[in-house]
């Protein structure tokens, strides 16, 4: 589980995407290509609170779907994938509000490393 050291930021409103996904039953291309895409819709509705700006979103948003156009090939590339969620994250990471969404990333990084190990 990932952790956040968040002193000394001011929070006031916080997005919890993590309790709506769930990467650790991910069996198939076809379960992360949906988790993904509910992913998608969070960051969304993360900045439509006003909790990520409209760039980060648009940058987060491009980046998931580079990961499911590349979790749709016949013969997806690891390190592709990883590459588009770790972008991800890091786009987002330093937002104290965001933090559900960023462990829904890190649980996506992990289930690309178990799925396509």
């Amino acid at each position: 589980m990932a952790q956040f050291d968040q002193r000394g930021q001011h929070v006031t409103q916080q997005y919890n995407a993590g309790r709506d996904i769930n990467f650790g039953q991910v069996q198939n291309s076809e379960d992360l290509i949906m988790q993904l895409e509910q992913l998608k819709g969070k960051v969304a509705q993360a900045q439509q609170a006003g909790t990520i700006e409209e760039e980060q979103a648009t940058d987060v948003h491009y980046q998931l779907t580079k990961a499911v156009q590349q979790a749709r090939k016949p013969d997806p590339d690891k390190k592709t994938l990883l590459n588009h969620l770790t972008t991800a994250k890091s786009l987002i990471e330093e937002v104290a509000a965001a933090s559900g969404l960023v462990t829904a990333l890190v649980g996506a990084i992990e289930a690309v490393q178990k799925l396509f190990s």
